[in-house]
């Protein structure tokens, strides 16, 4: 076995045994430094002429649920709401490197606090999720908090509106690349505005996003675009995508 194989295998060997002995997902919440608040101005959100029209408020023909069925969520006046336990939604076509542009609003009456409140994720290609919460003078680890790279990186600021307002994501996004052995060569990174206020600067995206344990890098390509539905009624609207 030449060196880089060996320290390959050692690596692989080192990141396995961490990853077995992390069994708590209170392990990898970060609750320091928390995110200074911002005030959100406002902006365009009209979709460019050469974007897919994912979810234009008046019907969910690009999306299913991870069983191939039509999608169960509510329909209201120009947006979707999650229905606890219909379960998450995806898009039916694959996407990679993209501009994504999505708004989304958690409830106006405040029932929980933390994690409990107004929660729900966007995974870009079905494993890498960018937090949907009501992080509005809510305290929660700040790994975990709204526009977080989930349980790996903080935002830079907090620039989430009220409960019950509607906020907006503008994301650029380019996606993991493997070898033909299905080694990682570059991690993804992500560009993210919150409201027109930067929270994400070309940050690296380690791995897979997961609750409990160390990101993952197992080889794929394109994949769906993902919304969570994690019990809470968040509501989704003018929902476009542009392939880079």
């Amino acid at each position: 076995m030449n060196k880089t194989k060996l320290l390959l295998a050692t690596c692989f060997l080192l990141a396995f045994s961490l990853q077995a002995q992390i069994k708590d997902p209170v392990a990898t919440e970060v609750w320091k430094p928390v995110p200074r608040v911002v005030s959100p101005g406002s902006a365009s959100n009209t979709a460019p002429s050469d974007a897919i029209m994912l979810f234009d408020g008046k019907n969910t023909s690009e999306w299913t649920h991870g069983d191939g069925s039509d999608v169960k969520w509510e329909m209201g006046d120009g947006f979707m709401t999650v229905v606890k336990g219909a379960g998450g939604i995806k898009t039916k076509r694959n996407f990679g490197d993209c501009q994504l542009h999505i708004e989304w609003r958690t409830p106006a009456k405040v029932m929980k606090e933390g994690q409990g409140r107004g929660n729900s994720g966007i995974f870009l290609q079905s494993r890498y999720e960018l937090q949907v919460l009501d992080s509005y003078e809510n305290t929660t680890y700040s790994n975990g908090q709204a526009g977080s790279i989930y349980k790996q990186s903080i935002p830079l600021v907090n620039a989430c509106r009220a409960p019950g307002e509607w906020q907006t994501y503008d994301i650029i996004y380019t996606a993991p690349r493997f070898n033909e052995d299905g080694v990682k060569v570059a991690s993804a990174r992500i560009t993210v505005l919150h409201n027109g206020v930067l929270i994400q600067n070309n940050t690296e995206i380690k791995g897979t996003t997961e609750y409990i344990g160390l990101p993952k890098n197992n080889k794929h390509g394109k994949a769906p675009l993902m919304l969570q539905d994690h019990s809470d009624p968040v509501s989704y609207r003018n929902i476009w995508i542009r392939e880079l």
